[in-house]
């Protein structure tokens, strides 16, 4: 597995949630947050019914420059 670390919260401080990564060889993102909270997984399941082996994350606004360079880099050259 080929993950590149593309960044982190610049407000996580010595924490390191949320992340962001690329697998250079799938091309897939991968993502580290917290758990969304209940009434997040209510709505969300409105919508998608959630496997017990998935989970939601929220990631604050402040990291969609992560989530554009991530996507950026992930696309299949």
């Amino acid at each position: 597995m080929a993950l590149r670390f593309v960044g982190k919260d610049p407000e996580s401080g010595d924490h390191g949630c949320p992340a962001v990564w690329v697998d250079d060889e799938t091309h897939d993102v991968v993502i580290q947050g917290a758990s969304a909270d209940r009434a997040t997984l209510a709505r969300t399941a409105e919508d998608s019914l959630l496997p017990s082996h998935e989970g939601v994350v929220r990631l604050p606004a402040r990291m969609i420059p992560l989530l554009r360079e991530a996507l950026d880099g992930a696309k299949p050259q």
